[in-house]
């Protein structure tokens, strides 16, 4: 009887579909070295266009902060003395008015609403004005041509403030104010006064009565339409040995009705 002759060489496989273990260990080796390849490229990117895309990146998330959620703010007066002193430098939440709502007694920041602050800061600008005006083309500090103001929130539309002589306390909505946040050396207010607040406006004072432009001072110019309210100012921020929350002024409007 005839043997079988297998001429295959010695040590090859038969022809046909390669070993599982095989095609596992190839295709492994393939996606090392795939993976190998994409880091490969990721370490290849130059150092400066690496440190540009974190700079680019650093700065949108800034400017979307800026825009939507909180903005710092510096105090160049002594108009809202003692609750901020000149100086001072606060954080103020752009989420009120909108995400959240504001209170009577909050700080406040809004825009000039009618040339309450003479002249313009850029017209002869100082070394702090000319950084505010470059940091302002990229979003990271207000536009110091477009001047604003921090105050106290009195009166809100349809409330009815009065003053019933020089040196009075203020009532709202026929409720007599304690108001300990205000300079303990001068009244409540500086004039008698009696006001409504219109519907989308809003009535300021400065807690240093006798040295704040405010609402008072104004008049019928004095009102601030909502509009212009920047957002309401959350904390003293800077020298750190003044850091304080700004939020114990709506105690003193507790006992005011929502309506007159």
């Amino acid at each position: 009887m005839n043997a079988t002759h297998d001429s295959r060489p010695a040590g090859s496989r038969p022809e046909g579909p390669a070993d599982d273990g095989d095609s596992a260990r190839d295709l492994d080796l393939s996606a090392d070295e795939h993976g190998r390849g994409r880091r490969s490229r990721r370490q290849r990117m130059p150092l400066w266009l690496d440190t540009l895309v974190t700079m680019v990146v650093a700065l949108l998330i800034a400017v979307l902060v800026k825009t939507f959620l909180i903005q710092p703010f510096y105090i160049p007066s002594a108009s809202m003395n003692p609750t901020l002193m000149q100086n001072d430098k606060i954080l103020v939440s752009k989420l009120s008015p909108g995400v959240f709502d504001l209170h009577r007694g909050d700080v406040i920041v809004f825009e000039d609403p009618s040339d309450w602050i003479p002249g313009d800061a850029t017209d002869d600008p100082t070394p702090r004005v000319r950084v505010m005006m470059l940091l302002s083309l990229v979003g990271l500090a207000p536009d110091p041509s477009q001047d604003h103001l921090v105050k106290r929130l009195i009166g809100t539309s349809g409330d009815h403030v009065v003053c019933e002589s020089r040196g009075a306390a203020l009532q709202v909505n026929g409720v007599t104010l304690d108001e300990p946040y205000i300079n303990p050396a001068t009244p409540a207010c500086q004039d008698a006064f009696d006001i409504t607040v219109p519907e989308g406006k809003v009535w300021v004072m400065g807690d240093n009565r006798y040295a704040s432009a405010d609402s008072e001072v104004h008049g019928e110019d004095g009102f601030v339409d909502e509009s212009d309210i920047t957002g309401r100012a959350e904390v003293i921020f800077w020298p750190a040995s003044s850091w304080t929350r700004l939020d114990d002024g709506p105690a003193s409007f507790a006992d005011v009705p929502d309506q007159p």
